[in-house]
């Protein structure tokens, strides 16, 4: 059984006379999650320990590009107006090997300057092109440590996909689901949709590689289902059909453990939509907060909590998870646990749920931050 049990912050830089640790903060990106990842890096930069880490904010443009931005967290705050985007014109190239790690930067009119090497990298990044082990792999050629998990964890876990097929393969409890790969479309629609009723009504439509719940559609009905796979392709070409599940919706965040500690378990999460919307949106996670309930401690009995906890460690240790993970079930009336998700990069702001389980086990936002840095740090780089 895996308790809670959250590790003392590390001294500061400025106490044991050191210097300060350089943290790049990565943020934006080329998914839909874009706005949504700029809001976490909002949040971070307000909290993170100033005393202990310096910080350069590296932003990534919709078109991929890496840019240098301000240290202001204020552009980045997404509200219902306000969808923020990473801009700018001083580009920001990265190492692509494992020599110096110095950044060189380039601004309009100037010759390329190099910017002082990073000793960790920090991804804020949600969803393809950066959740997904692409941005892992980068870091992992020019050997930059940096917090969460490696790129094979990061990419298995991004599709809800494999993911099931490695969480069946480990004796985990998974709600049954079809899959729509993009050839199977494009051959015959019709086709591919034939498998979907036999789950039942309602269905969940999803783009397999994609989370904070863009592109989502709940299905009532057979006639509904092709608009929504359409929407659904939008945002990733294979789509994830699940059955719906009748079940309360918890959540527990896992830690890996410092050293050869075991990983650990915070206390359990529940998310309850309680108006205006048919289900945890992207709307009701980050923009109507008055509609959604987050409790922590879960009222659940105290086997179910402990169970949750064991699993979830279970989880993040088939997934081969590093860092840190937000575990997401389904608790039905019956006493059973189903298995959702697990999200390599959970959603980081202040008010999301995996900051908020850690602050109830020990953990506020700032030394949660902190803790992060410090195990990507303690961390060897290279294969693991």
């Amino acid at each position: 059984m895996t308790e809670s049990n959250a590790a003392p912050p590390a001294p500061t830089g400025s106490e044991q006379g050191a210097p300060k640790t350089r943290v790049a903060i990565v943020f934006g990106g080329r998914s839909s999650e874009h706005a949504v990842s700029c809001a976490t890096a909002a949040g971070v930069l307000r909290a993170i320990d100033r005393e202990r880490f310096e910080v350069v904010p590296i932003g990534i443009a919709r078109d991929g590009r890496w840019l240098l931005m301000a240290d202001d967290p204020e552009p980045l705050r997404l509200t219902a107006t306000n969808r923020p985007e990473v801009t700018g014109d001083t580009d920001v190239v990265v190492p692509a090997g494992s020599g110096p790690r110095n950044l060189i930067v380039r601004e309009p009119g100037q010759p390329p300057t190099e910017l002082a090497g990073v000793d960790v990298v920090l991804p804020l990044l949600h969803g393809p092109f950066g959740e997904d082990g692409t941005l892992q792999g980068l870091l992992e050629l020019a050997d930059v440590r940096y917090v969460g998990s490696g790129v094979a964890a990061s990419a298995v876990m991004m599709d809800k996909h494999l993911m099931k097929v490695v969480f069946s393969a480990a004796g985990l409890p998974v709600g049954p689901y079809v899959v729509i790969t993009d050839k199977q479309w494009r051959r015959d629609p019709e086709l591919a949709m034939d498998a979907v009723p036999a789950l039942g009504w309602p269905v969940f439509v999803k783009p397999a590689r994609a989370g904070s719940s863009v592109g989502i559609s709940k299905v009532e009905r057979f006639d509904d289902l092709r608009p929504a796979i359409e929407a659904a392709r939008e945002h990733d070409p294979k789509v994830i059909v699940e059955a719906a599940v009748d079940g309360r919706e918890i959540e527990c965040g896992v830690l890996e453990g410092r050293g050869d500690s075991l990983p650990r378990a915070s206390e359990i999460g529940e998310i309850e939509v309680v108006s205006n919307h048919d289900f945890y949106d992207f709307e009701a996670k980050y923009i109507d907060a008055e509609d959604v309930r987050l409790t922590c401690p879960a009222d659940i009995p105290a086997e179910v909590a402990a169970e949750v906890k064991e699993l979830s460690v279970k989880a993040f240790d088939a997934a081969g998870c590093e860092g840190l993970a937000r575990v997401d079930w389904f608790y039905q009336p019956g006493g059973r646990l189903v298995l959702n998700e697990i999200n390599t990069l959970p959603g980081f702001t202040p008010s999301s749920m995996f900051p908020q389980v850690w602050k109830v086990s020990g953990l506020d936002y700032p030394q949660l931050i902190t803790e992060l840095i410090e195990l990507a740090l303690d961390r060897r780089t290279g294969l693991r």
